[in-house]
């Protein structure tokens, strides 16, 4: 078991997690905030470790001395930053490989990083838990791609059961004679027929090649935001991108935009062992993590009270807290603003729609130091486009939408093809309902929590009423305050009731 990492949010720590898997060699620098888990360096080395395995049973000459070479300056970046905590780990390749154990010698007799090699039980475990990461309500089978193998796990209800490794990755299916697209559907058929059954509708995947899978198919698709986390597709759409890319010649691969020589040899292979696992298990969607085993290793070692809050909340509280004025400022917000909203129809649930207006007050700070002029395209861009898992596309739409009206934003958002694509026009009105809501709060407080909980708004027979406490109704006064509350009671079809007089 790791030692358990703490992280207030005023003390963040810094983490290194070090790849070395069958396809590629990767470092990875993060900054933990409390149960926020931000990538702040990020370099991979395509190196092919495994490339040979399957015919001469060793690690790839070429493949090791490129790993080694990547590693001796990921020892010398880790020296220089000093993390708190390094995670070294080895998978498929280095594992069955008859001369792992001396790469990993070599590895630390020459840059001083203790390899982990990580069982395929573990492997497996590690990119379930990576999925639960940043997808905490993920319920049915994480798969995991990497050069050798694929890694099946069972993940619902927060839980991970007990998960399989396959010989199904691009290097443990290659031929020398070169890719049969029919051969490898047929062995990728025969491997899958001799595993356990993870018969499921949602298959969450992980791993480079899927994720490069995805950006072709948004490309095809014409899917106007480029975000691969939690990007979802349905399977018949999946098995049309999967045989688009098995069917492609490696030169006609090439020749797409941002699609790596490297990445191009192994796609084929990853595209056909998706479409083995759509019908094998019977799948209705792919839905895309960005987070896998390096992830996995984190949130394990997390403490167990910071590991339990929501990932959205968390990542929302960090970045509202670097812009915010008052920390106590998100919660009294939250309170003003929830009892208007429960008078609206529910966007995505009931329960889900609180803790996003939750995570919209935690964020309605974010433009508070950005230029006054570019305010509502900049602060609109950094809640839409944020690396802040456990929230789905049209959330990340919906939160942006709220937080653009809460600046000014008019109901043509800064992105309107996203927009209008992911959300349907109730959902639209919500958010922007509660971003108005919000500019309100915060114009009548001067963003301040004491004065804010001694000012009400609600909702009577088709008034919104605003009150104040004894003492406080001139904070009601004036113009700028009339003019925010009447914006609020429009698009609520309400009529303003200022009541100052108390």
């Amino acid at each position: 078991m790791i030692d358990a990492l703490s992280s207030a949010l005023g003390a963040p720590q810094d983490v290194a997690a070090v790849d070395i898997g069958s396809n590629s060699v990767r470092l990875v620098l993060y900054r933990l905030e409390g149960r926020a888990i931000w990538t702040v360096f990020n370099e991979k080395v395509l190196a092919g470790l495994g490339r040979d395995l399957s015919t001469t049973g060793k690690l790839s000459v070429t493949g090791a001395a490129q790993s080694l070479t990547a590693l001796k300056r990921f020892a010398a970046v880790i020296e220089a930053v000093q993390p708190a905590h390094v995670f070294v780990a080895a998978t498929a390749a280095v594992r069955e490989a008859k001369d792992g154990q001396a790469f990993c010698d070599q590895v630390a007799a020459e840059t001083g990083l203790q390899v982990r090699v990580l069982s395929g039980e573990d492997e497996a475990r590690y990119a379930a838990l990576g999925v639960l990461a940043g997808i905490p309500d993920a319920k049915g089978v994480s798969a995991d791609l990497g050069g050798a193998s694929l890694e099946l796990t069972r993940i619902g209800d927060g839980q991970v059961q007990r998960g399989v490794t396959l010989p199904l990755g691009p290097f443990s299916l290659a031929d020398p004679a070169g890719f049969d697209a029919e051969r490898v559907r047929d062995l990728i058929a025969k491997r899958l027929k001799a595993a356990p059954d993870f018969s499921t509708d949602t298959l969450y995947a992980v791993g480079g090649a899927w994720r490069t899978l995805a950006q072709v198919h948004m490309s095809h698709a014409r899917y106007p935001l480029k975000v691969v986390h939690q990007y979802e597709l349905a399977a018949t759409d999946a098995r049309d991108i999967a045989r688009l890319v098995s069917r492609s010649s490696k030169a006609s691969l090439e020749a797409w935009p941002g699609l790596s020589k490297k990445r191009a040899e192994t796609l084929p292979y990853a595209a056909l062992v998706l479409d083995g696992l759509i019908e094998r298990l019977g799948l209705k969607r792919i839905v895309l993590s960005a987070w896998g085993v390096r992830e996995g290793l984190l949130f394990e070692a997390l403490e167990p009270d910071v590991a339990a809050d929501d990932p959205l909340l968390a990542g929302c509280t960090s970045l509202g807290v670097r812009q915010g004025i008052s920390p106590a400022l998100p919660g009294v917000l939250h309170a003003w603003v929830q009892p208007l909203l429960d008078t609206l129809p529910v966007a995505f649930s009931a329960e889900r729609d609180v803790v996003l207006a939750d995570a919209a007050c935690r964020v309605a700070d974010i433009g508070a130091r950005l230029h006054v002029d570019h305010r509502v395209e900049l602060a609109f861009d950094q809640v839409l486009r944020a690396p802040v898992p456990g929230q789905t596309h049209a959330e990340r739409a919906w939160l942006a939408t709220a937080i653009n009206a809460r600046y000014g934003g008019g109901a043509s958002t800064p992105q309107p093809a996203i927009i209008d694509r992911l959300l349907s026009e109730d959902q639209r009105r919500k958010a922007r309902t509660l971003g108005i809501a919000i500019r309100l709060a915060c114009d009548l407080s001067g963003r301040s929590p004491s004065l804010l909980v001694n000012v009400r708004a609600a909702v009577e027979d088709g008034h919104l009423i605003l009150s104040a406490s004894d003492g406080y109704a001139h904070a009601l006064l004036g113009e700028q305050t009339r003019k925010r509350g009447k914006a609020l009671a429009e698009i609520m079809g309400l009529k303003l009731d200022i009541r100052s007089d108390g």
